[in-house]
């Protein structure tokens, strides 16, 4: 094996210890725990926009994250591991058909939706969510 690759994969581990990272794709909608520092003070950032790409492998892997404020399209890179991405969590997962979702970038309001990708189970015609209310309802009766 690579040397390179054994520290990559140690450093990897090492920085991951403390972070649950969920598995996320373009088209999904992201909630970006980001540390911010004012002067002493440091405090914790909710940035939540829709996930456009994903480049680089291994340490050097980062995330495009875009949202709409005060009607502006704001585009923010987050490398996957940085010790300023206090956690990532999926709000909603999207169905889209391309890797790069740059040409969100000239489209404006409903034009710019995302539709919702839907989890099926297998052999069910129902979704992965009521699945679990019956299960979950079921076990309360019990």
């Amino acid at each position: 094996m690579n040397i390179i690759e054994t520290i990559e994969r140690e450093e990897l581990a090492r920085l991951a210890k403390g972070k649950e990272i969920p598995d996320f794709a373009p088209g999904d909608t992201l909630q970006v725990n980001v540390k911010v520092v004012e002067g002493e003070r440091t405090r914790v950032q909710a940035y939540e926009g829709v996930c456009i790409g994903r480049s680089g492998a291994g340490l050097n892997e980062s995330f495009t994250v875009r949202k709409i404020s005060y009607g502006e399209g704001v585009e923010r890179v987050f490398p996957l591991y940085s010790p300023m991405v206090d956690s990532i969590e999926v709000v909603r997962r999207g169905k889209v058909r391309r890797a790069k979702l740059y040409y969100l970038r000239q489209r404006r309001g409903k034009k710019a939706r995302i539709s919702e990708k839907q989890d099926y189970t297998a052999g069910t015609g129902e979704t992965a969510e009521s699945v679990e209310a019956v299960e979950s309802v079921e076990a309360d009766t019990k």
